[in-house]
């Protein structure tokens, strides 16, 4: 079995032969191990777009937008992913955004992840029936992945970026903290004299 470190080596080699400059190869090794260390199949999918890429480039998004549509066949679910990290900060302020005929969308999906820590929020994804819920680059939960069936292209990808909220209600929070209550030392003299400050006897 590989190691996630020779994972993202050889990826980030293979990247960089594929044509990619070594910035952008170093992010897709980092990325690679992230998707197998989360029992994704990043590898695989990697491959098979790399193969893919030496006959039929994909196309590079010049902006993001609410609604991106690539001008030829599909995008390249690696530039789209640089292109989202380096502006995720003003990406954030559109809530929703859509992406229309991604390459292997799979590959975008840890870009997005690592969005999600620098920017502090969860980030909701879906396409062709799956769902991802991607927190804070720490976990990516998944939703009827199949890792056995690879997506060669997404029709539309929605990303969505979540409040953060409690999964708790006030009452819940005030009824655990009442609890919480019965551990807490009542003050005593004691106690008092204890505490910070001087005290009352002179020790030098």
């Amino acid at each position: 079995m590989q190691s996630l470190s020779e994972i993202e080596t050889t990826s980030k080699r293979a990247s960089k032969a594929a044509g990619f400059p070594w910035g952008v190869a170093e992010e897709v090794g980092k990325n690679m191990r992230n998707l197998e260390m989360f029992g994704l199949s990043g590898v695989k999918n990697l491959n098979l777009y790399l193969k893919k890429i030496k006959k039929n480039p994909s196309e590079k998004p010049k902006k993001i937008e609410k609604r991106n549509k690539p001008h030829s066949k599909e995008f390249c679910p690696i530039y789209c992913g640089t292109a989202f990290l380096d502006c995720c900060r003003k990406l954030e302020n559109l809530k929703l955004i859509k992406f229309f005929n991604v390459s292997y969308p799979l590959l975008l999906l840890p870009f997005l992840s690592r969005a999600s820590d620098i920017i502090g929020k969860k980030i909701a994804v879906k396409y062709e029936k799956n769902n991802f819920l991607l927190n804070f680059d720490k976990t990516i939960f998944s939703n009827n992945i199949n890792n056995d069936k690879t997506i060669i292209k997404a029709k539309e990808i929605s990303i969505e970026f979540l409040e953060n909220n409690n999964s708790f209600s006030t009452k819940e929070w005030q009824e655990l903290y009442r609890l919480s209550e019965e551990t807490f030392v009542k003050e005593t003299e004691s106690l008092k004299k204890k505490g910070a400050g001087a005290g009352l006897t002179d020790n030098d």
